[in-house]
């Protein structure tokens, strides 16, 4: 008996959707957790491999992170059970919610991964668990058991939040974004937060300053922690594409380029690396060394190189070690409260910007300022005489 034309039709159509689907979740997942390239771990390996406690499958059970698999299983357990005799009823809701994530999840990593499904599925599911149950205690000081050993050990808090951050340490966002309202409800507390703002809390101190921007990056897609990290340092405005072949090594340190005079300024931008050259200025948003600073920039340019687009981490790091070369350009932008350090060493600032860009590979094409250092160039071949008449012309059309 043939097919009813309608229940064929139905079943095209279904055929349709999943191949449709399938298509897109291979173009919404590109791969962005990789392997950090050996030159850069072999340079300075304590930036890039996890020392306390390993999120996804990538340092899953090695030696030296065990003893926080208990932790995270205990987290895992105080987060589902917070209403009494609901543990069975909440992992049952999570892992069905899990359940059709597996192969985007699996596509997010660069590599093969040589795990059954259950195994794969079972670190999503712990690993997203406790990194919601650690944002929900860090912001919510009535939830903590006394005697949290990730509160109360000295730098056990801190060298957590640092791992959580490094690129080999990552599962995708989706997953927390996945979990999060079912385990939000075992929670019950009356001050309700998104888990945007749960992420901004505990990660801080290694975000930008200005809070209303930071809000506003973090309402943008990110892949993961890192990558949502990163989204607070880019800038905001289009690459500058340069005519000619140019890159960081070609421009001058900060002493000599106030020599030849262009004249460096503290930018009011809120954005780290949005530089900007106009009329002999070169304006730099501050930059402030701290505590994270070297495995947050460390990691995002580990993240880059495995990228195929422009790098303006990667970019950033090396203009700013052409510019800060010597202690007397680390001296000179102290002065103009570019670099905000406080007790930081000059030669240290120096000696940072050294070791981010060591083992670096980078394609000039890739170069994100190439277009600022060309208008710098192209400033300084203009006769000093040229130069007063332009800038009397551009401040007549700033006041007119």
């Amino acid at each position: 008996m043939d097919q009813n034309p309608v229940s064929a039709k139905t079943q095209e159509n279904k055929d349709l959707v999943s191949s449709i689907k399938e298509k897109l979740e291979a173009v919404s997942t590109l791969k962005s957790i990789f392997r950090v390239p050996e030159k850069l771990v072999e340079a300075n390996e304590k930036m890039y491999i996890p020392g306390t406690v390993s999120i996804g499958p990538l340092h899953h059970g090695k030696d030296g992170l065990k003893y926080m698999e208990d932790r995270k299983w205990h987290y895992l357990f105080t987060l589902l059970n917070r209403q009494s005799n609901q543990l069975e009823t909440s992992l049952h809701e999570c892992v069905n919610a899990l359940s059709d994530l597996e192969k985007p999840a699996r596509n997010f990593y660069a590599e093969e991964l040589n795990l059954r499904s259950n195994q794969f599925m079972e670190i999503m599911l712990v690993d997203g668990c406790f990194i919601i149950e650690l944002l929900l205690k860090y912001a919510l000081k009535g939830i903590r058991r006394c005697g949290d050993p990730i509160f109360v050990t000295p730098g056990m808090l801190n060298r957590v939040r640092c791992d959580l951050i490094l690129l080999e340490n990552q599962i995708p966002f989706f997953i927390l974004q996945r979990l999060f309202p079912i385990v939000l409800i075992q929670v019950q507390h009356d001050q309700t937060l998104t888990l945007s703002e749960l992420t901004i809390i505990f990660f801080r101190k290694m975000l930008p300053r200005d809070r209303e921007f930071v809000n506003e990056k973090f309402s943008q897609e990110g892949f993961h922690l890192l990558d949502l990290i990163r989204q607070c340092y880019l800038p905001n405005y289009a690459r500058v594409v340069s005519k000619k072949s140019v890159s960081q090594g070609d421009l001058e340190c900060a002493t000599n380029l106030k020599k030849d005079g262009i004249k460096s300024k503290r930018s009011k931008t809120k954005c780290l690396l949005n530089l900007k050259f106009a009329n002999g200025v070169l304006e730099v948003p501050p930059f402030t060394p701290h505590h994270f600073i070297e495995i947050i920039f460390s990691n995002m340019i580990a993240l880059e190189q495995q990228q195929n687009d422009s790098k303006p981490v990667t970019s950033y790091a090396l203009l700013m070690q052409a510019m800060v070369c010597t202690e007397n350009d680390a001296k000179l932008f102290r002065k103009l409260r570019i670099l905000i350090m406080d007790n930081y060493p000059e030669k240290e600032v120096c000696d940072l910007f050294k070791r981010l860009c060591e083992k670096v590979e980078y394609e000039e094409e890739n170069f994100f300022f190439a277009g600022l250092i060309e208008q710098i160039f192209e400033y300084k071949r203009t006769p000093r005489s040229w130069r007063q008449i332009l800038k009397c012309n551009w401040l007549k059309t700033r006041t007119s």
